[in-house]
């Protein structure tokens, strides 16, 4: 494998700088957060189940037959907490949590999460010209209004036209570059990253939030496509297999934080995947129909997006596909796949394309976006994970030509001395269709832990006393075995705490020798409450160095802005990601 330098724009000839992705977060069906979703990957679990009573009764609108008003099947995959938000954090009072569209409210939560796994304090990029794009299909919660009668909407309930999706991003944060809502049916997120990459490739934006996002709270376009046996009766989507029969309807927010990989590595950003190119394109008349996908509009999408990355197709090591399980759509993808990218390749070591709605359904315009995680936690990892249902192959398949499978297991990405590639595609009902070429980007930078030497300045903040004891709690976890801060350098952490993290109005801080001894210093906060708002590890020896920790420590904690914190930054520390903001929810539901 090759170590995270700086590249020449393309790798190997391709028409444009490559754009590093440096943050993720995500909600999707059973996952808060990629961490969670690499788990139900891992582990192989179908997360769809029956329609909530909470979102709309399953029972009385279900049949067994396509029938007008009706649904073809009571499951879909759904994230459980969509009513919840902080209005507090965002400044937004309850009047007007209640009357913003969930989506939005949502957004707004996953994006400052995305941020933070940047290490990009928003305060830094406010007033940049920063990119927004979000791809979506739905508008339920404004639809559902207008159910209830005209004559109670509000002036409020403007807000919530569909353009307000990446508008009230770029209001939150202050991002002045382009604001562009997405709709391309399912493939409006990933026509985002497109859109977000092609705009820092013209030197237009140096930074970009490309989103995604669906919620199903009206069961009317679920009813709609059961009339064309679009969803599956049974639940689930059964990606290349003989049974497919649908895809399955659900929930899903993403977001992702791009920027030049030049200026990335310049940054000192962690880059967690590369996208070295990407095409959009629409089939045009190809197919004879206007919603009938193209084979040839499928292989034109494949071989301008391997032109765009400068990368040969036999070098990609696996692809996130579409992958919905319709009888339609499954063989002219697996055909294109197989004719462009498994084309010369040996029946042993065939092209492997899975699919994520087979695990969580299908996101609508967050399922390109959910795709795209999946195959960057694949980088991340090194591994491939099984996609689900795939039993007795799609004889409607040819798959005696196509050197192309299904995994059904956990696989491990070869070692071929390169980076590993990954594609990742997504077709919208409208017939457009968008592939992203993703190679891994391996750190050169040892995350070891070592001895610490030297005494460490450690800090934390939050809008409220009661989120800054929440977030106390995660750091606790996160400091300790098996969390995550418990593998890495206790100066990469502290520095990540003070350089690469929003400062809020509620504030601790403590001056401590070694890991153990900033866990005991968050123990003795929880206890004794906000009397002990800087804490000095007693093991410590008073030196000039502690003496200045200190210092900084008391006029951080008395609510000064420090933009400088000299001594208190080693030499070599670096950003690693830290635990999220504790969110401090309530439900706000009309």
């Amino acid at each position: 494998m090759t170590e995270l330098t700086e590249k020449k724009p393309g790798r190997s000839g391709g028409n444009g700088r490559p754009i590093a992705i440096i943050g993720i977060a995500c909600r999707y069906a059973g996952a808060q957060g990629p961490d969670q979703l690499w788990e139900i990957l891992r582990q192989g679990r179908d997360m769809v189940r029956k329609v909530p009573a909470d979102r709309f009764d399953v029972d009385a609108l279900y049949s067994e037959e396509p029938t007008p008003g009706k649904l073809l099947s009571r499951e879909a995959g759904f994230y459980e907490h969509i009513d919840k938000f902080d209005a507090e954090f965002f400044g937004l009072s309850e009047d007007a949590a209640t009357h913003l569209d969930p989506q939005q409210r949502l957004l707004m939560m996953t994006a400052w999460e995305a941020l933070e796994d940047a290490g990009l304090p928003p305060k830094q990029i406010a007033g940049s010209r920063a990119g927004v794009y979000v791809g979506h299909m739905h508008n339920d919660y404004a639809a559902r209004q207008f159910q209830r009668g005209l004559d109670i909407l509000t002036p409020a309930d403007v807000k919530n036209y569909r353009s307000m999706l990446s508008a009230q991003l770029s209001y939150i944060f202050d991002l002045r570059g382009p604001s562009v809502s997405v709709d391309t049916a399912c493939s409006g997120s990933l026509v985002s990253v497109h859109l977000a990459c092609q705009s820092m490739r013209a030197g237009e934006t140096t930074l970009a939030l490309a989103c995604g996002v669906n919620l199903k709270i009206l069961p009317d376009e679920d009813v709609l496509v059961s009339q064309v046996r679009m969803i599956a009766p049974d639940g689930g989507s059964k990606f290349g297999d003989a049974s497919a029969n649908g895809f399955c309807p659900s929930d899903g927010v993403g977001v992702i934080v791009l920027k030049p990989l030049d200026q990335a590595l310049a940054d000192g950003d962690r880059v967690r995947a590369v996208i070295l190119g990407s095409a959009v394109t629409n089939d045009g008349a190809s197919s004879g129909a206007l919603l009938r996908p193209s084979l040839e509009g499928q292989l034109q999408t494949l071989r301008w997006a391997y032109q765009d990355a400068g990368v040969s197709p036999a070098d990609v090591d696996y692809v996130e596909a579409h992958g919905t399980g319709t009888p339609m759509i499954d063989p002219l993808e697996f055909m294109a796949l197989g004719e462009f990218i498994g084309k010369g390749r040996s029946k042993d070591e065939p092209l492997l394309v899975g699919s994520i709605k087979t695990n969580i359904g299908h996101s609508g315009g967050a399922s390109g976006l959910a795709a795209m995680i999946k195959a960057i936690l694949c980088l991340e990892h090194r591994q491939i994970p099984p996609s689900l249902h795939f039993r007795n192959p799609n004889p409607a398949i040819p798959w005696d030509k196509l050197s192309v499978t299904v995994p059904t297991r956990m696989h491990a990405m070869a070692n071929r001395g390169r980076p590993a590639i990954v594609g990742v595609s997504g077709q919208g009902l409208s017939c457009v269709n968008a592939h992203i070429v993703l190679e891994e980007a391996v750190s050169p930078r040892d995350t070891t832990p070592m001895p610490d030497v030297r005494p460490q300045l450690f800090v934390m903040s939050a809008r409220t006393d009661k989120a800054l004891y929440d977030l106390a709690r995660q750091y606790q976890l996160y400091l300790e075995a098996p969390g995550k801060g418990s593998e890495l350098h206790l100066r990469d952490i502290c520095y990540s705490t003070m350089v690469r993290r929003q400062h809020h109005e509620c504030r601790f801080a403590a001056v401590i020798q070694d890991r153990s001894a900033l866990i005991k210093a968050l123990a003795r906060f929880l206890k004794d409450g906000a009397e002990k708002r800087v804490s000095l590890d007693p093991e410590i020896s008073q030196s000039d160095l502690c003496d200045s920790l200190m210092t900084l420590a008391t006029r951080y904690t008395a609510g000064e802005e420090v933009t400088e914190w000299g001594p208190a930054i080693e030499k070599d520390a670096h950003f690693v990601p830290l635990p999220t903001y504790p969110w401090q929810l309530a439900s706000y539901w009309l």
